[in-house]
């Protein structure tokens, strides 16, 4: 089996793009491949994030990963500064990788914009510590959306140096795995901004943690137009919220997106979203009720995350402390 890596930041409560684009990709990706999942709090505070709240969204990402159904008795799941691994491995590669590749990174230019100047040092070095990441535990593949490719592209540009540099052929090459039909999900405030569990309204996003009735509620309130439901995909290009809606039921439901025209085409949108709200409570209800109970447990979360820290800081720590030797470190005997 090949080994995976992939993170995910406790920087606020998982929402359905979130569950849609990663998520439930990783959890059947768990069938053929040796998974290493880690809540990635350490990039989480590259931006400023309230102690109290990091932890609690730190515990409530596990909580819902489980519900999901990650399995963290046959993959590791764990929380990323649990493992100082990371942490050493990053420091070596800020210094092998150059500032000419961190400056193309378009990520932390979308991020700090023109304020540039007065955002973190790790904001803008995220990427050597997402290389970190994945280059510890040796991980052949990586789960990610378009905007993480090019943070992956560095990871194999940071692998390939330190190998060059030190004469050997340490690290291996690291593949990006895109969902090939990842879908893409919009605000249901806005349906030119993608879902974002960091956006003001919590009316625009269905949270992991969302019940029934608050599911039902905020897609009675989604932004739609005065049109029907059309009967071809074309239909739906200058349509943004309907688009959007109807993506979701698609993804969520199996079905194509033609399928979901054929099925609802000329229906106004109080019947559609009727509709959709069944598709969607059946799939995320159930996430939002394993992930309250789960919660009611923190020392067994706990204690999840500190054995998943154990396992991984066995594979990690070999590893990382054989580049140490490379780079010329003085390690105890």
């Amino acid at each position: 089996m090949q080994r995976i890596f992939s993170g995910i930041q406790p920087s606020g409560v998982p929402q359905l793009g979130n569950y849609l684009g990663a998520i439930r990709n990783w959890v059947n990706l768990q069938a053929d491949h040796e998974c290493v999942f880690c809540l990635v709090d350490m990039h989480a505070i590259t931006v400023w994030q309230e102690p109290a709240k990091l932890r609690e969204h730190t515990l409530t990402q596990a909580a819902i990963l489980l519900a999901s159904g990650i399995d963290a008795e046959q993959h590791i799941l764990f929380n990323q500064s649990a493992v100082s691994a990371h942490a050493r491995l990053a420091w070596i590669f800020n210094c092998v990788a150059r500032l000419g590749w961190l400056n193309r990174m378009t990520q932390f230019k979308d991020k700090a914009g023109k304020d540039r100047e007065n955002h973190s040092a790790g904001l803008y070095v995220y990427p050597n510590l997402m290389a970190a990441d994945i280059l510890a535990y040796k991980a052949t593949r990586v789960p990610v959306g378009e905007d993480q490719k090019q943070h992956l592209e560095l990871t194999n540009d940071i692998a390939q140096k330190f190998n060059h540099d030190y004469g050997v052929e340490f690290f291996p090459q690291v593949e990006a795995l895109i969902p090939p039909e990842a879908a893409r999900v919009m605000s249901l405030r806005d349906g030119s901004k993608k879902m974002s569990k960091s956006d003001p309204s919590a009316q625009s996003r269905i949270e992991l943690t969302d019940d029934s009735d608050a599911i039902a509620l905020k897609i009675k309130r989604a932004k739609t137009d005065t049109g029907v439901i059309p009967s071809t995909p074309a239909e739906l290009t200058e349509r943004p919220e309907a688009k959007n809606l109807v993506s979701i039921y698609a993804a969520l439901s199996g079905m194509s997106v033609q399928q979901v025209l054929d099925q609802h085409q000329g229906q106004g949108f109080g019947p559609f979203k009727a509709a959709l709200t069944e598709v969607v409570v059946n799939e995320i209800a159930p996430i939002a009720t394993k992930t309250s109970q789960l919660l009611q447990d923190e020392a067994y979360l706990v204690q999840m995350l500190h054995n998943g820290a154990q396992r991984a800081q066995a594979i990690a720590e070999p590893i990382v402390s054989e580049v140490e030797k490379l780079v010329g470190f003085v390690k105890p005997l």
